[in-house]
């Protein structure tokens, strides 16, 4: 993603926009969302003066609209009207914790009961608002201990993805759903070919943006900012990347030689940010894909950005007719669909729209392109496979699978899972590495030469 915006409602106070507004149009995204539209898109036809607010509010309801749901059950047992559910729910998911709630409970009271009271939808049911959350302020530690009973409110997580999580790390998953809690931190990569990482921090420095090192060419910002305002964005220095994201252009090109610039695959491309740091990071020839159109325009503004060029193509990646012209890769990075599920922090929506049935289905279409490019591979060539997921069908079990049925596939040193990791936490999972990052899953396989 190259842009992030500051999640803290805090510093939203100074725009002087009514609160009443903002959980006005919080109360609607909340809605879309539960409809299936995802938080990104919803947000982006959000009005441009309410939109970093609304934002901010959104992202805090997301987190926790497992609890705001039980307690609304608590406090109504038959459902309201969906704009007044949403909105009931939008107010609990902020007051129910008072330590981190983004106003003072009073005031989201009564400007919850204002915002029913200003939409038509919701102006019949404004006594009800007001009734419910009054009640929840004067009975709060009984309600909110009633719903700890209840792992969707305990964990904000559907009960599901707690099952797999409990599955696949037993010793841990207490800590990862934790970690997918938290706010995400924001980490920039440093463009090789126009800084260095020590460089570029003297310049956060000079300018009075506090920041620290992570990984070989990333840098984390002590505090989130538009895109707009951090120096040499705009110029192509630095790129918006996650610290484990960044892993993936290195391993992919450690050790490869070849006589000439290497030939590389980025299947599965957009937004561009690997594509754009295989090209930081090496001579090579790139070919990026992507089954969306739009999605390539945005890859190719990214690059331009940046001062970089591929080859990018509009195509499906598992219907190599269509776009190959026939010449090995030294490397493929299949950066696979998957559920997202690593990614939780930064796109706290993910876990309410995906469904169980989604980790089969997306695994069937890992498995499709991972038989598909292997055969696009040189003998001695390298494909890395990554997913931003943190379940064992679309990681580890993937590649047992793959190196089952190839036995011209060797595993090379490579991460497996990256587990989520905030520092907010104060705890961590074993990993391999160090510092704040999201969820991923690496596997370097090489083929045997023939």
């Amino acid at each position: 993603m190259t842009e992030t915006f500051d999640e803290e409602p805090r510093r939203l106070t100074a725009v002087q926009i009514p609160l009443w507004r903002q959980l006005q149009a919080t109360a609607h995204v909340l809605s879309e969302v539960r409809a299936g539209r995802s938080l990104t898109a919803v947000l982006e036809r959000v009005d441009r003066e309410l939109r970093p607010g609304v934002q901010a509010l959104s992202f805090h309801v997301m987190r926790w609209l497992g609890r705001a749901d039980a307690l609304r059950g608590q406090l109504a047992r038959r459902a309201p009207p969906e704009p007044v559910d949403a909105l009931l729910c939008v107010a609990l998911a902020m007051i129910w914790r008072g330590e981190d709630a983004p106003y003072e409970a009073f005031t989201l009271v009564d400007q919850a009961v204002e915002a029913a009271k200003r939409s038509p939808a919701t102006r019949p049911q404004a006594s009800f608002v007001n009734a419910c959350l009054r009640r929840f302020l004067r009975e709060r530690d009984a309600l909110v201990a009633a719903t700890d009973r209840d792992p969707i409110a305990k964990w904000n997580h559907p009960r599901w993805w707690v099952a797999r999580l409990k599955n696949d790390h037993p010793n841990h998953w207490e800590a990862l759903l934790r970690a997918s809690n938290t706010p995400a931190p924001m980490m920039l990569r440093v463009n090789a070919r126009r800084a260095t990482v020590a460089a570029y921090l003297q310049t956060l420095q000079s300018t009075g943006i506090h920041a620290t090192p992570v990984g070989e060419a990333g840098v984390v910002l002590e505090q989130p900012r538009p895109v707009q305002d951090i120096p040499g964005f705009a110029e192509g220095v630095v790129s918006v990347q996650d610290a484990g994201a960044q892993m993936a252009a290195p391993l992919l090109l450690q050790g490869l030689e070849a006589s000439g610039p290497l030939n590389i695959l980025d299947a599965c491309a957009a937004p561009g940010g690997k594509t754009a740091h295989l090209l930081e990071a090496s001579a090579a020839r790139v070919t990026a894909l992507d089954i969306d159109a739009l999605r390539c325009e945005r890859i190719t503004q990214n690059l331009e950005r940046l001062g970089l060029a591929a080859r990018v193509i509009a195509a499906d990646a598992a219907e190599p007719a269509g776009w190959w012209d026939g010449a090995l890769f030294d490397a493929i990075l299949l950066d696979a669909p998957c559920t997202a599920s690593g990614i939780v922090r930064r796109h706290p929506d993910v876990r309410w729209l995906r469904r169980e049935g989604d980790i089969a289905q997306l695994a069937s279409i890992q498995a499709r392109l991972l038989k598909t490019l292997w055969p696009l591979l040189k003998p001695g060539g390298r494909l890395l496979y990554c997913t931003c997921s943190v379940f064992r069908q679309e990681g580890s079990d993937q590649i047992k699978a793959f190196v089952a049925n190839n036995t011209d596939a060797i595993v090379r040193p490579s991460p497996g899972h990256l587990m989520p990791h905030s520092r907010a936490e104060g705890e961590s999972v074993p990993d391999n590495q160090g510092g704040d990052h999201d969820g991923f899953f690496y596997a370097l396989l090489e083929k045997r030469p023939a």
